[in-house]
């Protein structure tokens, strides 16, 4: 089959599309998937850079588990799964076979809600990146929408990742929440997760992504550079508090989002874009009487959440680009300049040609 190997940590040439990969086996408890589409994460492309650090050297090279890593090479990525089930583990009734799926792409390592042991398809195991993956047939969920296979692969790790995030953050209806980074997956993912609470979404965006982030929800719009952050933030709130600060972004900005945080507010974050290490006056956080919240992915739960407001069209997907398989290194090329609103698509070739007329736009 086709599929593109992660050789190891490094620049994009560490991917490598090839023609003769194996297909995968089957477990007695899993199915195999004939993959139709799967979304591309920032994770992918820090896990290809190695870009984790450790706990005691942030810029060490490192991998998504740090120090007690399930990556080996050659490794296929890409955990946002779209496809249809064409055969069955032994344990597995037949009659799945042919169902359309959305896999959800987390190795949960437990049987509770303890992420702890958290891991992913896509570094664990290996992933969509290719024709076909094998998955353990309960985090293959039948699903029931008129959205195209490629606007479904936006949803797993984006909006999974930004329920948990809101859930840890224990965000209530009527709530004003502070989204930055919120053009990207995760953070416009917050934007209609928030909505669907009941809260107030307050995005931060980029020049030129204002328009996009306000047809999906969100209440007004800071543009980061223009003016003073804060009060730019004060002003689109009319003075009112920000409850919850969902952060994507993280870098300089990190401690003016606390101080902007009402007393016993709560700051949730995820990613760290504008980078990871950051200043912090802890006075601020007793003072204050803050919580802070790291995320990453979710539970069973909050990904069931997730497809309950899919199959209810209360979500509505970002597609922002599609790419074939075999254009691996265009499409992170594109992803890293963060010139879209949304999520990029990655199609096997063989199924990327008539689908292109109709759904490959820039």
């Amino acid at each position: 089959m086709h599929a593109v190997l992660l050789t190891g940590h490094g620049g994009p040439e560490k991917l490598i599309h090839v023609t003769d990969a194996p297909v995968p086996d089957c477990a007695s408890d899993e199915v195999l998937l004939e993959i139709t589409a799967c979304g591309l994460n920032n994770t992918d492309i820090w896990v290809r850079e190695g870009a984790y650090g450790t706990d005691d050297d942030p810029g060490a090279i490192s991998t998504w588990r740090r120090g007690r890593s399930t990556l080996v090479f050659p490794r296929i990525q890409g955990a946002d799964i779209v496809g249809r089930i064409v055969r069955t583990g032994a344990k597995i009734a037949s009659s799945r076979i042919g169902e359309r799926v959305l896999v959800d792409g987390s190795i949960y390592n437990r049987n509770d809600d303890s992420l702890a042991d958290i891991d992913y398809i896509g570094h664990g195991r290996d992933g969509g990146y290719a024709e076909y993956v094998a998955v353990p047939a309960e985090q293959a969920h039948c699903i029931r929408t008129k959205m195209t296979d490629a606007e479904l692969a936006t949803f797993w790790c984006a909006y999974h990742t930004g329920e948990q995030m809101l859930e840890r953050a224990s965000l209530q209806a009527g709530e004003r929440v502070l989204i930055t980074g919120a053009s990207g997956g995760v953070g416009s993912g917050l934007i209609q997760l928030s909505r669907a609470r009941g809260a107030i979404p307050y995005a931060v965006v980029s020049e030129g992504k204002q328009d996009a982030v306000r047809k999906i929800g969100a209440e007004a719009v800071i543009i980061r550079g223009r003016g003073d952050f804060r009060q730019e933030v004060e002003k689109a709130t009319r003075g009112a508090p920000i409850d919850v600060v969902a952060d994507l972004v993280a870098g300089p900005l990190f401690g003016t989002l606390l101080n902007m945080l009402r007393p016993e507010g709560r700051y949730t974050t995820a990613g760290a874009i504008a980078g990871p290490v950051v200043t912090l006056d802890l006075r601020t956080i007793y003072l204050k009487q803050l919580q802070l919240n790291g995320s990453s992915q979710g539970t069973r739960a909050a990904f069931r959440r997730v497809i309950d407001l899919i199959e209810a069209d209360r979500l509505r997907p970002l597609l922002a680009k599609t790419y074939p398989l075999s254009r691996i290194h265009d499409a992170q090329a594109y992803f890293m300049a963060k010139k879209f609103v949304g999520k990029i698509v990655i199609i096997p070739d063989s199924k990327y040609a008539p689908f292109a007329e109709a759904s490959h736009s820039a």
